[in-house]
């Protein structure tokens, strides 16, 4: 029961531009929800910036929660078909945040969908350490630069 698993993977995806038009959001939704599998939600703005023109619960991203079958399935097309078709791919850091868990960013979803936008995608695990949690993403293939622990 100690080995650490894989808990949930979440696709976020902030959306600046959606401040001025409405439509981003709506877009953004149907290309998370075609990469996903399943249906994304818009997120809402906590408090007023004036300096980004930002009003209280104005929508400016969207994010998915993907658990259970769903997120094997997203791990596993993203390992063996979207990261390949990374430009230059020579793997991905391996930076994490201290408690076992992992986020990736991606600057461009060309490699899913024909718009350049960026998107971060976290994998929380159950592990308590970065090695445990490292230990986990490799043995699920994830293709990291440096890899420490070879």
């Amino acid at each position: 029961m100690q080995i650490p698993v894989l808990k949930k993977i979440v696709v976020n995806q902030g959306l600046g531009d959606a401040t001025q038009d409405k439509k981003i959001i709506e877009v953004a939704i149907n290309e998370i929800t075609a990469i996903c599998g399943q249906k994304a939600v818009a997120t809402y703005s906590k408090k007023d910036i004036a300096n980004f023109k930002l009003r209280k619960k104005m929508p400016i991203g969207v994010m998915v929660t993907l658990r259970r079958e769903r997120m094997y399935e997203f791990l596993e097309k993203l390992v063996r078909i979207a990261l390949p078709r990374i430009r230059d791919f020579k793997g991905i850091e391996s930076k994490f945040d201290g408690r076992g868990n992992y986020t990736l960013g991606i600057q461009e979803q060309i490699i899913f969908v024909d718009r350049i936008q960026g998107m971060n995608i976290t994998f929380v695990t159950s592990a308590q350490t970065d090695e445990e949690g490292f230990a986990l993403l490799k043995a699920f293939g994830l293709p990291f630069k440096n890899a420490k622990n070879d």
